[in-house]
């Protein structure tokens, strides 16, 4: 699996539209009064300002990603069993949120111009992890009826796990730990939980012991979602 990076105003403008309450915390960060709105008109003149420095950073991006592509790519392959669906991910480049996903539809994923490469690289891995898992999910767990808010709980977790908890991992990320440290404490329980289980499933060289597991301990809660707290 490859990824493309690339810049597409009209999709991240959808999504920032869709997730105005993080769009919002970013821009807080940034400077911005907190009554800002976020709307289209607000969201295009972001892009103005900062077009050039988005083409900008594209080349690197890129260059920086093709560095660990490879082994990312295999690594995941190995640990979860399952190939990946797509051969290229899209990964559009985000004016104001840090990293998205897409759910198991298409092969589109996104991440902050902002960040610095090595963070962007740890997110565009994470945000692909967790489409691979909905990907998964869909096409052979459909039948266990979990509401879409609980497979992105599991996903995230997963996404969590293999980038961090395996030996593997830690090649790629020396600095790496699984972090409870996040913007989802709703999920927190259930990834201590899932920690062991994780690593028994590596042992077992069997992902899908681990998915049939989150799958069950997940049903506690069928009102997770990503809202954030």
């Amino acid at each position: 699996m490859k990824v493309k990076f690339i810049i597409d105003k009209d999709y991240d403008i959808e999504i920032s539209l869709q997730l105005k309450e993080r769009v919002i915390s970013r821009l807080k960060e940034l400077g911005y009064p907190a009554s800002t709105h976020v709307t289209r008109l607000s969201l295009e003149e972001l892009y103005k300002k900062a077009r050039t420095e988005m083409e900008a950073k594209l080349l690197g991006l890129q260059k920086s990603w093709d560095e660990i592509g490879e082994e990312f790519s295999e690594y995941v392959e190995r640990a979860t069993n399952y190939k990946w669906f797509y051969p290229i991910y899209e990964c559009v480049l985000l004016i104001a949120l840090g990293g998205v996903s897409n759910w198991g539809h298409a092969p589109k994923v996104g991440v902050g111009y902002f960040l610095n490469l090595q963070d962007a690289k740890r997110v565009v891995a994470h945000e692909t992890i967790l489409s691979h898992y909905f990907e998964i999910y869909r096409r052979y767990y459909a039948n266990e009826n979990l509401k879409d808010g609980q497979v992105w709980a599991l996903a995230e977790i997963s996404a969590f796990a293999l980038t961090s908890l395996t030996d593997e991992a830690k090649k790629i990320w020396p600095d790496a730990i699984y972090t409870t440290n996040h913007n989802y404490p709703q999920i927190v329980d259930l990834q201590i939980a899932l920690k062991p289980i994780f690593l028994e499933a590596m042992n077992r060289k069997d992902f899908d012991y681990y998915i049939k597991q989150g799958i069950e301990l997940v049903r506690k809660y069928p009102d997770v979602n990503p809202k954030l707290h």
